[in-house]
């Protein structure tokens, strides 16, 4: 649920809106970075999804199914159609090539009875036999019409429809009945490999027929439909769409009497599943875990293990009693108070968790994946070189456990921009990139300019013999001066101490060496070496700077760490100019360092810590300009783990000298105003997966073109990083009809939008999926697509068996 992404939807519209879904949001350390021929071996993460024969499955029954908002049209082929359009589409209308559980096309039965090409040349021809059972709603039987219609809305030639995209559609030359009224005949202009793509889902002639239905009639409604559920009603008042079965339906019959999809936004689904609202949900880790708290927690007696009051230990509780019942009235009425508070927060919160042992998680892997996005428009990022020093920085094993390991989900790095671990065409080519590597990504910020003597060198901006430099030259004549009688003063107090102290050294002669208990000093004497038992820690050399530049500071150690970071605490919460609590972390941060805080002295012979293979660079820059990229992220309640993603990438970077400045923006402006419009030098973001790459994925990764008034025409390459030679394999592989063929040439483009290092794919996002524990074939689907008709509660156990828990 709240990983930021971007919808293909069941019909590969454009995508171009943000999809803010929980986690937020896949499987040995760049294990996969092979850059040779042979393909690893991969496995697909299993369906969660409770499966059940349609005999263990009751008939009758309602489910009420969250999504995350109303949708704002129920025509998938509009620009803004989402993930509810085509949630509710699915079970609605035909989809001719569902997905299996790998990802993989598969002829659907209940529509066809075959669907293959049957000629090549002069032209590529496919031949449709439908199910003759096959009819609409009304009793019209599914023929040709619903086909022509459809594809002279989406082919592009008639600007009076609204769609978002028409891939595939304006390669069609003509769309004709064949041998009877079950055959359609589709002829290509030009050889389209993903043709199994098209008409899906398909709609009616009634709503692609003419401009206006298409528009705005199938917006709220669809005049007819052919699934096992039809349309009942749309409520925008309660938020929610309510399907019934469908009696015309020629299939096995749905086994619920209806299925509602209501609107409830992701951080108020564990409300509404605890309130018994809804039976289905997608969920975050957050929600999830307290799932697995109620679970485990069942039966349990005494102290909470979770929530509130959880963490409070005896003592506290004996303390808190003692304050209760104590003889001061004022504390004793302000702890017992407290103490009220805290049980009904806690009788709250057991209530909550009783009510949600009645559900259960689904997971799996979800056909989506996060990837660290570097726009390449501007700026240092512009350079291929930065790019993929940003990319050598990254430990992408340890992003990806941040977000899966915690869930009990494989974590492997993906390895490919085009396909997801388990699919037919999946290669790992990150290796044409190559792997996380420090001293390589060092040498390619150097090879590009940016160093840390870079970072230093400033100019004033005045020319030689301009009066600029003569007033720069008085002023240091002027300065020579003033350290020059500094220097007098500190001449003139040296004699003076010297003095006091040969007078006092005398009298601790005549004590005879002794100190004020009486002891001798060991060292009285003689004379003290230079340094004798002192190492400055963090006085060592550092690149850019000048011999004796450093001022030293010697302070006795161990205290000299604690009053160095007391100070600097002081000195961020008072001169910082971000937040107090921004100081805090840089002050943190420097008091981890190897060797504790400058100043600090330690005995002769102590060796000066090394500096660790992970610690911070000093800054980069080029003729005086930090290297720093603004680095945005969403703020809001679902997007915790790419937080931390973004945290600990932030951190890597730094290691080579590269500085973020962290942005975090509403969701809602996220994506459209800072991914979309170019707004951001790095972005964490999502894609859906796709079975048909040479037309899905070619919009993200097209090279951007001029456009007539001076900016770039970008379609979804949100990088703005591309090539003409990507284009070219992307083009070869769409119109390739041999299958083996065009997999070759997506692996060749993956190969190349790796080296370009626009986009560097992180891991595959997880789903997590709460559902009535007595709900079957229902849950995490993974790459594949619900079967609603066989969607049900399961049916009781026979007499003797223990009987399935109710909510």
């Amino acid at each position: 649920m709240s990983h930021v992404g971007v919808p293909r939807g069941s019909a590969r519209k454009r995508r171009s809106l943000a999809l803010l879904t929980t986690g937020v949001l896949t499987l040995p350390v760049l294990a996969g970075c092979s850059s040779g021929t042979e393909e690893a071996p991969t496995s697909v993460v299993p369906q969660d999804v409770a499966p059940a024969a349609r005999t263990q499955v009751a008939d009758g029954g309602t489910v009420n199914w969250a999504i995350d908002a109303m949708p704002a049209t129920l025509n998938a082929f509009q620009a803004d159609a989402d993930s509810a359009t085509g949630r509710i589409t699915g079970a609605l209308l035909p989809t001719l090539f569902p997905l299996d559980a790998k990802g993989r096309p598969q002829l659907n039965p209940d529509y066809l009875e075959s669907a293959k090409v049957v000629e090549n040349e002069p032209r590529q021809v496919v031949l449709y036999r439908l199910n003759q059972q096959a009819v609409w709603s009304d009793g019209r039987e599914i023929g040709a019409p619903d086909f022509v219609a459809q594809w002279r809305a989406l082919s592009g030639k008639d600007s009076a429809f609204w769609t978002a995209r028409n891939a595939g559609y304006e390669r069609i030359e003509k769309i004709e009945r064949g041998a009877d009224d079950l055959e359609v005949k589709v002829t290509f202009a030009k050889p389209y490999a993903d043709w199994r793509s098209l008409f899906s889902p398909l709609y009616p002639k009634q709503v692609t027929g003419s401009p206006d239905a298409f528009n705005d009639g199938a917006r709220s409604t669809i005049k007819a439909t052919a699934g096992p559920f039809r349309l009942r009603d749309v409520d925008k008042e309660t938020g929610s769409v309510t399907l019934a079965r469908n009696p015309r339906w020629w299939g096995s019959p749905a086994k619920l009497d209806s299925l509602v999809f209501k609107a409830v936004k992701p951080q108020d689904r564990t409300e509404a599943l605890t309130e018994g609202r809804i039976d289905v949900a997608d969920i975050d880790p957050a929600a999830a875990h307290r799932i697995a708290q109620a679970a485990r927690g069942a039966g349990d007696s005494g102290p909470p293990a979770y929530g509130p009051g959880s963490g409070t230990t005896p003592a506290a509780a004996l303390r808190s009693w003692a304050l209760a019942h104590g003889s001061d009235e004022d504390a004793a009425a302000e702890a017992q108070a407290a103490r009220d508070e805290q049980a009904r927060a806690a009788e709250a919160y057991a209530t909550e968790q009783n009510d949600l042992r009645g559900y259960v998680v689904r997971k799996s892997l979800e056909p989506a994946y996060t990837q660290l996005a570097l726009n390449g428009e501007t700026g240092p990022l512009a350079d291929d070189r930065v790019r993929r020093a940003v990319a050598r920085a990254l430990d992408r094993q340890q992003l990806v456990d941040t977000v899966l390991k915690p869930l009990g989900l494989p974590a492997t790095p993906l390895g490919s921009h085009l396909a997801l671990a388990g699919q037919p065409g999946y290669k790992d080519s990150s290796g044409a990139l190559g792997g996380q590597d420090t001293k390589e990504a060092q040498a390619l910020l150097a090879d590009a300019g940016w160093t840390q003597e870079g970072a230093l060198r400033k100019t004033d901006g005045t020319k030689a013999g301009s009066e600029g430099e003569k007033q720069t030259d008085k002023k240091a004549e002027s300065d020579k001066k003033a350290t020059e009688d500094k220097k007098e003063e500190d001449k003139k107090a040296t004699e003076d101490k010297k003095a006091t102290e040969d007078k006092e050294a005398t009298e601790d002669k005549k004590d005879g060496g002794k100190t004020d208990d009486g002891k001798k000093d060991d060292a009285a004497g003689r004379e003290p070496a230079k340094d004798d038992g002192l190492y400055i820690v963090g006085d060592d050399s550092k690149p850019g700077e000048a011999e004796g530049a450093v001022t030293r500071v010697i302070a006795p150690a161990p205290a000299a760490a604690v009053q160095s970071a007391a100070l600097l605490r002081q000195a961020g919460r008072l001169g910082e100019t971000g937040t107090s609590e921004d100081a805090q972390g840089r002050i943190a941060a420097q008091d981890r360092q190897p060797g504790g805080a400058a100043g600090a002295y330690a005995p002769v012979g102590t060796a000066a810590p090394a500096q660790a293979p992970d610690a911070p660079r000093g800054p980069l820059g080029k003729n005086g300009k930090p290297l720093s990229l603004r680095f945005v992220l969403p703020s809001g309640p679902g997007s915790e783990s790419l937080r931390s993603v973004g945290d600990k990438i932030a951190a890597m970077l730094d290691t080579i000298g590269i500085r973020t400045e962290i942005t975090k923006v509403s969701d809602e402006s996220y994506f459209q105003d800072h991914v979309a419009s170019g707004d951001y030098d790095l972005a964490l973001y999502s894609w859906p997966a796709t079975a048909y790459p040479a037309t899905d994925d070619r919009p993200i990764f097209a090279k951007p073109v001029p456009a007539t008034d001076g900016s770039l025409l970008v379609e979804q390459n949100y990088t703005r990083v591309g090539s003409d030679h990507i284009d070219q394999l992307f083009d070869q592989a769409a119109g390739e009809l041999d299958e083996s063929a065009a997999t070759k040439l997506m692996k060749q483009a993956d190969a190349r939008i790796w080296a370009a290092a626009g986009s560097i794919p992180l891991y595959q996002r997880p789903q997590l999926v709460a559902t009535d524990k007595k709900l079957v074939n229902v849950g995490a689907f993974g790459f594949g697509v619900p079967h609603y008709q066989d969607i049900g509660f399961k049916k009781p156990q026979a007499a003797g068996a223990p009987a399935a828990p109710r909510k």
